[in-house]
């Protein structure tokens, strides 16, 4: 059997240094992405949990748990690889990982069901498909390095260790802070200083969908499936089931394609881009409202109201406390796409301040108060 060429840090192979600072680099990035905007994570292994696609509902109420958990494992082995910490341990843990990864993206390319699995959170946008390779690349990378540094001995684990469990809890420290106030770096097509209306925008040269009817009529007593061309439509006796629409060819989609603004009786989406200055009250998860978000909602609107500014609440729905809320307070309730919501802000309350469609703050309500803004 071949001898692992590591045994120490002074005779490691150039070429096997590089794959592993690299390797390691991946980790971190991917990690520090996700713990910037840690509700990104949250959302979609609400994605993969949902009943449509891996059916895991009993892990809802854990997701933000395991969403936590998953970032900082990432981090703490970027940096375990980097320091070349207990390297079995590192590369064990690395591969289970990669392999947990390496199954979401094969799934999600196999069905289609979730079409990003975030494997960079909101910076890096890649396929399905490209994610499915990177993830093939990134295994391949710690098989080798695993071959050759799996056996190696770690001659300072006690200082790598402490460094590791530091970093641990500043990372945890951070997500959490992160969790209840907004993201400090907001990759997303909302951020601030981005124009909504350019963001809806298609250029002109840009691809266009490219659809395909598929129609299912009964003939004698069988279904069979037709492309209009065929004309089912003449067949003596045919009788219609049903008709599907396919995809043949995928267009442009510009970040923002589901901002709108309505409630049962009227759309005001064009009314919001085009005020001059307005403030959205965005509610994301109006289930998950409790007494005290209440309370500064109506002290944020004491404020808003008290110096002639305007507002719009905009809901994804209507929650129990929401609704009682709404009621009571003769408030106008208003409503948009839940994953529009979920992509403008990251707090179950956040606060938009629009002029002529460009965003010009974004805040949770704790925030907006205590900066005392108005």
């Amino acid at each position: 059997m071949m001898k692992p060429f590591v045994h120490h840090i002074d005779k490691e192979l150039l070429g096997l240094k590089m794959l592993r600072l690299i390797t390691g680099a991946v980790f971190v990035f991917s990690g520090a992405v996700k713990l910037i905007d840690p509700m990104g994570t949250v959302i979609k292994l609400g994605d993969y949990f949902a009943p449509d696609v891996l059916n895991l509902a009993f892990l809802m109420p854990y997701r933000e748990y395991l969403a936590f958990a998953l970032i900082i494992t990432e981090l703490w082995v970027g940096l375990a690889i980097l320091l070349r910490y207990r390297p079995r341990i590192t590369f064990v843990v690395s591969l289970l990982l990669t392999g947990f990864f390496l199954f979401l993206t094969a799934y999600t390319l196999y069905t289609g069901k979730v079409t990003d699995c975030g494997c960079f959170g909101d910076a890096v946008k890649l396929t399905p498909m490209q994610t499915f390779i990177k993830n093939i690349i990134l295994m391949g990378a710690l098989l080798v390095l695993y071959r050759f540094y799996g056996n190696a001995p770690d001659p300072r684990p006690m200082p790598k260790a402490m460094i590791l469990a530091l970093s641990s809890i500043v990372f945890l420290a951070f997500g959490i802070w992160t969790r209840h106030h907004l993201p400090l770096i907001d990759f997303r097509p909302y951020a601030v200083g981005k124009n909504i209306r350019k963001g809806m925008e298609i250029p002109p040269d840009a691809p266009r969908f490219k659809f395909r009817d598929i129609w299912y009529y009964r003939i004698n007593g069988k279904v069979r499936k037709f492309t209009s061309e065929e004309a089912p439509w003449d067949i003596p006796g045919a009788e219609f089931v049903r008709r599907e629409s396919q995809v043949v060819q995928r267009g442009y989609v510009p970040p923002i394609h589901d901002f709108s603004i309505e409630n049962d009786s009227i759309e005001i989406t064009d009314s919001i881009l085009d005020a001059d200055d307005i403030y959205l009250i965005l509610i994301p998860y109006p289930g998950k409202l409790d007494a005290r978000d209440t309370l500064r909602l109506g002290e944020v609107l004491k404020r808003l109201k008290r110096n002639g500014r305007p507002y719009v609440i905009v809901s994804a729905d209507k929650g129990r406390l929401l609704d009682q809320w709404i009621w009571n307070n003769k408030q106008e309730l208003y409503f948009m796409d839940p994953t529009a919501l979920k992509t403008a802000i990251r707090t179950r309350v956040g606060i938009m301040h629009l002029k002529n469609a460009n965003i010009i703050s974004k805040e949770t309500l704790k925030d907006f108060l205590d900066n005392r803004k108005i």
